[in-house]
């Protein structure tokens, strides 16, 4: 595969706003009274489904060999494990200061990548992190006071941890396949432990969903921060590398705030307005990076649709 920095860059950007959607689907799951086991098992379930099917229209081998599925088996468990242990940390702390904490993944992911593969830390790249760090914390619009439990920093600390060694996986492993089989079979994988997991407590049993419109949340949920984003994130790792990719994901959150303000009237506080430029020019650093022209990206959205 020939890497083009133009759609990595482009990718990277995509996959962390479809996953700042998140709260469009989850949320009124949550009204609805159903439970996070069940949200997260018919989340990947549905993709799974819709994965394969897109496979099929691309008439795509299914077939992987033993070295392939250590490796999509390895993605599976690490997905469903930094799921797991970020929603059940909003049991102990508010889900504002859990996602605040979760954003460490960046740091996770160059401290990784420079210790165990030798990749160059530049004085850009810790300038970028730290920037899309405090504008994360900008971000934050928590109750003043909020409790900050150890249990609920651990599982935070757990799940970034867990995410950041998925990137790392996605970026260092040698498999040649599509992003679509790649992002299959780590939800199928996924999908598999999360059914496991839901035996461990009777609070986390299954159940069918109560309504239509819990059902078009949850497709929402599979295709947008699950599918997209996870296609787009493979696409951008192969491209321009971890770090890089995992310092834009801070446009998650940054998605997040706009839908709030945008879509359900929240203000627009000088605080957020200072975290949103934070964040803005963290990615700016990245995405002018020596080696990216702008002039690059109209080329970079006309070979999307190869998505490999």
């Amino acid at each position: 595969m020939k890497k083009n920095k133009s759609i990595g860059i482009l990718c990277a950007i995509l996959s962390a706003v479809c996953y700042g959607t998140n709260p469009f689907g989850a949320l009124p799951l949550y009204e609805e009274g159903v439970n996070t086991a069940t949200v997260l098992a018919h989340r990947f379930g549905l993709a799974v489904i819709m994965l394969a099917i897109v496979m099929l229209i691309k008439r795509e081998n299914f077939k992987v060999t033993r070295h392939e599925f250590k490796v999509l088996f390895s993605l599976g468990i690490l997905f469903a494990a930094s799921s797991i242990t970020y929603y059940q940390s909003f049991h102990f702390m508010d889900a504002g200061i859990a996602s605040t904490i979760l954003f460490v993944y960046p740091v996770m992911v160059a401290v990784i990548m420079a210790s165990f593969f030798k990749e160059r830390v530049t004085a850009m790249t810790i300038v970028a992190i730290v920037m899309s760090l405090v504008g994360i914390v900008l971000l934050y619009k928590g109750e003043t006071g909020a409790s900050l439990s150890a249990v609920g920093i651990v599982l935070c600390v757990l799940s970034s941890l867990a995410y950041a060694i998925y990137i790392v996986v996605v970026n260092q492993s040698s498999i040649k396949m599509s992003s679509f089989k790649v992002t299959f079979y780590a939800m199928l994988v996924c999908e598999l432990t999360l059914i496991l997991y839901s035996f461990t407590s009777p609070e986390l049993y299954l159940h069918v969903l109560p309504s239509p419109r819990a059902w078009s949340f949850a497709v929402w949920l599979s295709i947008v921060p699950t599918i997209l984003s996870l296609v787009f994130m493979t696409v951008a790792v192969n491209h321009v590398g971890a770090t890089p990719t995992a310092i834009l994901g801070a446009l998650e959150p940054l998605t997040a705030v706009t839908i709030g303000v945008v879509v359900f009237g929240e203000l627009l506080t000088p605080r957020l307005i200072v975290g949103i430029l934070f964040i803005l020019f963290a990615v700016m650093l990245v995405v002018l990076g020596k080696d990216f022209h702008l002039r690059t990206i109209t080329h970079a959205v006309s070979r999307l649709w190869h998505w490999r």
